[in-house]
């Protein structure tokens, strides 16, 4: 009988489905988890310092864009949504161009509330005539230039946004009287030789001496004419046949160019408005959305790029941690872990520093959109959701990155894990 009990075999696991299992609950995988990271600090932040950079880079670049796109567009309000332009449509009569804004439009505008700074502006016609600093003529014509002239009304300096260089614009007086005084781009003062008003320099245009009081240094609008010599108008209509203003610039108050542009046409011409052309500016609505959409397209591309990064360095860093645990793994789930302790652990690893990185780099998005905001003197602009979800977004990554290592370190079997090692 004894004999007979000895040979009763005895139940053997067959396999680790046949091991008891432990129960491990949320805690208990936590600290595994926490263990883990901190089992290796140095790799632990090497690797949370690729979600922190990419997090940062994609905060920062959505700062950035909306900051620079704020400024352009608040750019774009100041010199574009307060300019209103005014010409006359042309009606052909015979074989001759009808041009109907009055010589005094500058007056009339300038007297509508909102309007800041009106002026009107036409293309003189000179025939052959050249531009010349020098009385003398040179044979080689190297001193005789082929030049735009353009005649204006004394506002239009302020219309356009035109800065000097040296001296300063005609007035009214100069325009009123017709002297030959003359404003030149700063293309045809280089031209010229002319660098100075101080000594009240003189040009010849054609057989015309006229003295150059001004250079201009920039036009924010009109930039044609920094490559123009600029008479008085009076004195185009007397000296070369100007027949009448060409076009009508006007310079609004910021919000008045719809109410301007309503009573623009009217003040021109009362008896036919219609027959005056009144361009206003788009919508700023329509050109911020614009703006902000391109710029916001091309940094959330290098934003998405940088955060894919960090993403290949969370998965990658845990895949090696896999590679190198792989006898621990053996040894856990030869007592007893299941597969999906084992998956939860490496998964909340790849989580956890998804998240730390999240909240990290959305700390370091928005200093380094304040300090580029400081730095370039704008007013620095962040949506609130921004700073907010990238600690949600960093989370998902890590969460991701994270899948196909823990699936890799869930499948191995014990004894294989075990003779890895051995």
């Amino acid at each position: 009988m004894r004999e007979q009990r000895d040979r009763t075999p005895t139940a053997e696991p067959t396999s680790d489905r046949d091991l008891p299992r432990p129960r491990m609950g949320t805690r208990e995988l936590v600290a595994e988890a926490v263990a883990g990271l901190l089992a290796r600090p140095g790799r632990t932040l090497l690797t949370m310092l690729g979600t922190l950079l990419g997090i940062g880079a994609l905060v920062a670049t959505v700062g950035i864009a909306q900051s620079a796109g704020s400024q352009i567009v608040a750019q774009f309000d100041v010199l574009t949504l307060t300019e209103v332009t005014a010409q006359p449509r042309q009606a052909v009569v015979e074989e001759r161009t009808l041009t109907t804004l009055p010589w005094d439009a500058e007056d009339r505008v300038g007297r509508l509330n909102g309007v800041r700074a009106a002026g009107t502006r036409a293309t003189v016609e000179v025939g052959d005539q050249t531009v010349s600093a020098v009385p003398v003529r040179d044979p080689t014509g190297i001193t005789d230039h082929q030049l735009d002239v353009v005649a204006a009304s004394p506002g239009l300096f302020d219309a356009v946004v035109a800065s000097f260089a040296h001296g300063r614009a005609f007035d009214r007086g100069h325009d009123e009287r017709a002297d030959p005084v003359v404003v030149l781009g700063p293309g045809p003062a280089e031209r010229l030789g002319i660098t100075r008003t101080g000594h009240q320099p003189a040009i010849l245009l054609g057989d015309r001496r006229l003295v150059v009081i001004g250079i201009l240094d920039d036009v924010q609008r009109s930039p044609d004419l920094r490559n123009a010599v600029i008479v008085p108008q009076e004195l185009a209509r007397e000296e070369f046949g100007l027949a009448a203003p060409e076009q009508l610039r006007v310079d609004t108050d910021l919000g008045a160019t719809e109410v301007v542009a309503e009573q623009l046409a009217l003040a021109l011409d009362p008896e036919d408005p219609d027959r005056i052309e009144v361009s206003v500016p788009p919508s700023p609505g329509d050109v911020r959305s614009a703006v902000e959409a391109d710029v916001d397209a091309l940094f959330l591309v290098l934003g998405a790029v940088a955060l894919l990064v960090g993403a290949l360095g969370i998965a990658n860093v845990t895949l090696v941690s896999v590679l190198e645990r792989t006898s621990e793994i053996g040894v856990r789930r030869a007592l007893g872990a299941a597969r999906r302790h084992i998956a939860g652990q490496f998964l909340l690893e790849s989580t956890a520093l998804g998240f730390v990185g999240g909240v990290a780099g959305a700390s370091l998005g928005v200093i380094v959109v304040v300090v580029v905001a400081i730095a370039q003197d704008w007013v620095p602009v962040l949506d609130a959701w921004v700073p907010l979800a990238a600690p949600l977004v960093g989370t998902f990554v890590g969460l991701a990155a994270g899948v196909y290592p823990a699936l890799r370190a869930a499948r191995l079997e014990p004894l294989a894990a075990l003779r890895a090692e051995a």
